[in-house]
C-alpha cells in the first residue's frame, strides 16, 4: 500500500508528503526511499527526538493532527500509518478535516488502522509501562468519516494477521483516498 501511495503521489507531480503521527520515523524513511519528499510529524517530543536521531537526514517536527502547523493545500500526500488508532473516535472528524485542509487538490491520503469495533486499553506496550487506548474501527465507518471531511476513498484493503503476527492483532485496514481537484 505504501508503494501504491508513493506511485500515486509521484504520478500527481510529487511534492511534500506528511507522515502524520510518524512515531520513530520508519515509515517516513521508507517513503523517502521510494522517492517521496516525506517528512514526519508526531505529538510526542520523545518520538520526534528518536526519529531525528535515527534518520538525521530527514525532517521531523512536533505537532498535533488536530491542528497542523501547515498552510492550506500544501501537501501532495498524507500518511496516517496506525497513528489514528490512539485518537478517540469523536476527534476523528476534526483530524480528517485537517488532512483535507493541508492536502492540495488531487493530494493523496493513505490511512492504516485496526479493523473492527473494539476499544483496548494497554498498560504495557512497546517495552514500556504506559496508559494507552487503541481504537479499532470498521473500514466503512472510517470511509464515511473521510467522505464527510471531503475526501474521496479510492481503494480499501482489509487483511487478516500474517503468519507470525498474534491473532489478537485482528484484521488490519488500509484506505487510499484523495482530495478531489474541486471541493464541493
Amino acid at each position: 500500500m505504501l508503494g501504491a501511495f508513493a506511485e500515486l503521489v509521484r504520478a500527481g507531480g510529487g511534492g511534500p508528503v506528511g507522515d502524520l503521527g510518524c512515531g520513530p520515523g520508519r515509515v517516513t524513511a521508507y517513503l523517502h526511499g521510494l522517492g517521496v519528499d516525506a517528512f514526519g510529524v508526531d505529538l510526542s517530543d520523545g518520538m520526534v527526538a528518536e526519529a531525528r536521531r535515527t534518520y538525521p537526514e530527514l525532517r521531523f517536527e512536533q505537532g498535533s493532527m488536530t491542528a497542523l502547523d501547515m498552510a492550506d493545500g500544501t501537501l501532495a500526500g498524507v500518511v496516517a500509518w496506525y497513528s489514528t488508532v490512539h485518537t478517540p473516535p469523536a476527534l476523528l472528524p476534526k483530524v480528517f478535516q485537517e488532512f483535507h485542509r493541508v492536502l492540495a487538490p488531487g493530494g493523496q491520503l493513505l490511512i492504516a488502522f485496526k479493523a473492527g469495533d473494539l476499544l483496548r486499553h494497554l498498560d504495557h506496550a512497546y517495552g514500556h509501562d504506559l496508559s494507552l487506548d487503541v481504537h479499532w474501527l470498521s473500514p466503512d465507518r472510517v470511509a464515511e468519516l473521510l467522505g464527510d471531511a471531503g475526501l474521496a476513498v479510492d481503494a480499501r484493503l482489509v487483511r487478516e494477521p500474517h503468519e507470525g503476527e498474534r491473532t489478537s492483532q485482528g484484521p488490519q485496514a488500509y484506505l487510499l483516498a484523495h482530495r478531489p481537484a474541486t471541493d464541493g
